[in-house]
């Protein structure tokens, strides 16, 4: 548990923001502002997302593509990481208040948990070749209410406990829980709740229990003062240095004086060396085999092992710390990636209908890139007219009512009168 907390000192620094005059701020009324390189971070795991649904994953020669190579899992990763950074923004004040303040804000996160998991159940209606994303995320923010109060060195502790004895969980009940479907929708919430909860939790592409490990440490990055140069160094330094320590050190394992590889090729008479290596490469079909506990030391795509979890968190963080650096210099240029990054779900549910139309399916390229433009255009437009994404509009002014009934259920104590 103590890796994080290691690699990542920076996180227990006292959280302080920095006057909202900063560069890399881009205002949005005299009380609120946003941090463009945040936005820049999840336009970019939009995109990255967007091109693991889109593109191909392998080149003429049958290696992996550089697309693959940079967002496969790692997309994904991002914006569960950027997950956590949104709630601790948009529960700072509550968090500083505590009483009423956060109780209210607990509840107002439990009602956009489920209306974005309501939309993601929704949209699984449609036939589409891409896993949905949504319900998950729902069950994340719904998993983050207790967290939302706790100290930083409290999430990081929890991060690293989720990141560890997630898999570890996944691992020793996955044989027993019911298989995931493809993507769940109401009707798997009526007629299997069993396999329902299951799938979000453990046995889904992106299960909530061990993906908290992103959401904490989110949660700990969101309350620096992220507006300060020295802060964004050391997120890209350090989450560099996680990511690399974490690949080493499942090189190590594998293929060091352990002969983990050559374990699991004994252990596991139904995959041949090669392919385990292609596990390696490619990630699990559906997912990982329970016959050995050596491939717990796998880092691949969506293996969600306690060193591909690392790894993956280093990498987001190292994202986040780079883009909100590059937004100091560029911040003009990354509006490319900022004004989609500030209405990721109305694109991200966009981009899913527009592949469940099948158009261009046998152009990947043109499909991407026609895409990728009109979002920009649109998302630039719109957030030149001073708007919210509609998605967004319609996840917060729920969460907002929810929040406000909370408030009016516990007014401020009166004063006594004396």
């Amino acid at each position: 548990m103590a890796l994080i907390a290691c690699v990542f000192p920076v996180l227990c620094a006292r959280p302080a923001w920095a006057p909202e005059t900063d560069e890399g701020i881009l205002h949005m009324s005299p009380s609120t502002t946003r941090l463009s390189g945040v936005d820049a971070a999840r336009g970019l795991a939009l995109f990255g997302m967007m091109a693991i649904h889109v593109l191909p994953e392998a080149g003429d020669d049958s290696q992996p593509s550089l697309v693959w190579l940079l967002f496969a899992g790692k997309a994904a990763a991002l914006f569960a990481l950027l997950a956590g950074i949104s709630l601790a923004f948009i529960t700072r004040t509550a968090r500083a208040e505590q009483g009423r303040s956060l109780a209210a804000a607990r509840w107002a996160v439990a009602a956009r948990a489920g209306l974005i998991a309501a939309l993601g159940l929704a949209i699984a209606y449609v036939d589409m070749p891409a896993f949905i994303i949504l319900a998950y995320y729902g069950a994340m923010f719904l998993l983050a209410v207790p967290f939302l109060g706790v100290s930083t060195r409290t999430l990081l502790v929890a991060a690293a406990a989720f990141a560890v004895l997630g898999p570890v969980l996944m691992q020793v009940l996955r044989d027993s829980l019911p298989e995931p479907g493809y993507d769940p929708t109401f009707a798997t919430v009526l007629t299997e709740p069993g396999v329902f909860v299951s799938q979000l939790l453990l046995t889904g592409t992106y299960p909530a229990i061990p993906w908290m490990a992103y959401v904490c440490v989110g949660l700990a990055i969101g309350r620096l003062p992220l507006v300060r140069t020295a802060v964004q160094l050391k997120l890209l330094g350090a989450g560099a240095v996680l990511a690399a320590a974490a690949w080493l050190g499942s090189v190590l394992l594998l293929d060091g004086p352990g002969q983990g590889f050559d374990r699991l090729v004994l252990t596991d008479p139904d995959l041949v060396a090669s392919e385990i290596r292609d596990v390696m490469v490619w990630g699990p079909e559906g997912y990982l085999p329970t016959s050995s506990w050596w491939w717990l030391a796998i880092v691949a795509p969506h293996t969600t092992t306690p060193l591909d979890l690392l790894h993956t968190i280093g990498v987001a963080a190292a994202v986040v710390g780079a883009m909100l650096l590059l937004a100091r210099f560029a911040g003009k240029v990354l509006i490319v990636l900022s004004a989609p990054g500030r209405m990721t779900l109305t694109l991200y549910c966009a981009h899913l209908l527009f592949l469940g139309t099948g158009a261009l399916a046998d152009r990947p390229y043109l499909s991407f890139w026609l895409q990728t433009g009109v979002f920009i255009v649109f998302a630039v437009i719109w957030q030149r007219a001073g708007r919210q994404g509609p998605l967004e509009k319609f996840v917060t002014r729920g969460s907002n009512a929810v929040k406000e009934a909370a408030l009016r259920r516990h007014p401020d104590p009166q004063p006594e009168r004396r």
